[in-house]
Parts: C-alpha cells; structure tokens; sequence
C-alpha cells in the first residue's frame, strides 16, 4: 500500500459518559464499571508523518511528560512489532478537548494513532486485536477503537453496541482539574449498584454518575457549576469529571443554553455522533 509521506490530518473526537455506575472492587484494585459511552463532535487533531527509519517522533510533548509517556508514543511503539513494511512515524497534536475533563481527549488521540497506523503499517489487525491492544493505554482507548455508541462492562473493555437517540450537547469544563486515581481511592465512593440485566438507554433512565458525589465533596468549583447548569435541565458529570453536561434534543436548544453558560464558563455546543470519523480505516 501506497503512503503519503506528506503530513496528514486525521480526527480524534471526544466522549461522554451518559450514564457510569459502579458495580464492584476487583481483586487487582480496579473497578468494575457500567457506562454508556457516547462520541461527539468535539475534535482534536492527530498529524502523522510516515518515516521508513523506525522512529517515533513525537513534535508536541504536553509540558512536564516525557514524550515515551505520551499516550500517542506509547500507541506507536505498541503496534511496531506488527508492521509489515518500513515504518516510523512523526506525530503532532492539535489539541481542543481539554484535559482533565473526562471526555477522554488522550485516550482517542492514541486511537486514532493506532487506528491510522494499522494501515499505513500494514500491520493486519482486527478492530478486536486493536481493542485488546489498545486496553494496555488506558480504560477509554478501547471505546475509541470501537467506534460506536456502546455499553460497556469491566474497566470499560467489554463493549457493546446500544442505541443512543440523535441529540446535542452542552459541556462545562469548570475551572478544575479532577484526579480520577483520588477519585476512585475515596472512602466515600459508591461502588455497589446493581449490574444491569438487558441494558437500553431507556431502561438505565433516570441517568446517573457514581462518581460525581465524591468529586462534588472534593471539588466545589465542579459543584457550583453543576448547580447553575442544573438550572437548564438534567445536569451530568462525564466520566470523573470535571466536565458537566446537558443533553438536548435540538440544536436551538443547546444553543440557547450554551449562550446563557458560556459567559461564565468555558463552553462546549455538539452534537452526538452515530460514528467514528475512521470507523472504516479498519
């Protein structure tokens, strides 16, 4: 297969938890989750470079990390044992989703990084080998790989395919970066709702988010936005936070309320997506 050895583009969208509980502690320390998963049309941008030397260039290391680190590094150096031509990549990010928010921007950055490699490496991966693969980088990577709205089991690899109806979105990032790891470690976390029989959207009704009390003990800045954007409707928190969001079933809608919230706070208006932009790279 034929590569561009010019930079190219590829899109890295966002996520959110529609629904997460928690159903149980491991053994190994981790959790056991029950989550909606949702794509949305909140974007960073991955650049890649193909090189036929063998390394892995990393131009946009995040401050303080190491670029080894950097989950999109690490999504490089996880498939090299598997490509079947020349390989090597240079990898620049443009990053719009932000970070300690819970929507998951690294981990779809590395995605995305694993998804475009697999073929411009030839590497022959199934989307389930990519998903087992993937785990190693982090709970979410899996989600990304998968592509589609799911529910998902375990720490988040068990994924299913579940309809989500078409909405829009508001999220409020508040001013606060949320430590899952002090999250998940918190005496006062809820871990033992019930594990759902046959999962629907419906049925999971009302939504909830196990995690968002601990995080409201801990962070009031996420607790006084959670206030004023529950005002417009049934406020969430996605993942560990800190980011909180409304669903809408019309853009006007979000619009309106994305205009009343984004003077106070840093803002987000999007749309549900049924898809992964690269679903077909696999």
């Amino acid at each position: 297969m034929s590569v561009s050895e010019e930079i190219q583009a590829f899109p890295a969208p966002a996520k959110l938890n529609l629904d997460l509980r928690i159903t149980g502690r491991r053994s190994d320390g981790y959790h056991n989750l029950e989550s909606i998963f949702c794509l949305i049309g909140l974007y960073d941008t991955v650049h890649l470079k193909i090189r036929t030397d063998g390394q892995i260039i990393l131009h946009t290391p995040v401050e303080g990390l190491e670029s080894e680190q950097d989950l999109t590094y690490r999504a490089a150096k996880l498939l090299l044992p598997y490509a079947s031509v020349a390989h090597g990549v240079e990898i620049w990010l443009d990053k719009v989703i932000p970070t300690g928010g819970g929507l998951g921007g690294g981990s779809s950055d590395a995605a995305t990084v694993l998804m475009v490699l697999n073929q411009w490496w030839q590497c022959g991966l199934s989307r389930q080998q990519l998903i087992d693969l993937g785990v190693s980088l982090g709970a979410d990577v899996p989600f990304f790989i998968f592509g589609r709205s799911a529910f998902a089991k375990g720490v988040g690899e068990k994924l299913a395919e579940i309809d989500v109806p078409k909405q829009w979105y508001v999220i409020v990032k508040p001013p606060v970066h949320v430590a899952t790891v002090k999250i998940f470690a918190h005496e006062g976390l809820t871990r033992d709702s019930k594990p759902s029989i046959m999962p629907t959207f419906q049925s999971l009704q009302p939504f909830q988010n196990d995690m968002q009390a601990v995080v409201f003990q801990e962070y009031p800045e996420v607790w006084k936005a959670y206030v004023e954007l529950s005002q417009y409707g049934h406020a969430l928190m996605t993942g560990s936070g800190a980011c909180l969001f409304i669903a809408s079933e019309s853009h006007q809608e979000a619009h309106t309320i994305y205009q009343q919230v984004s003077q106070s706070y840093e803002a987000y208006c999007v749309e549900g997506l049924d898809i992964h932009p690269l679903y077909h790279m696999i």
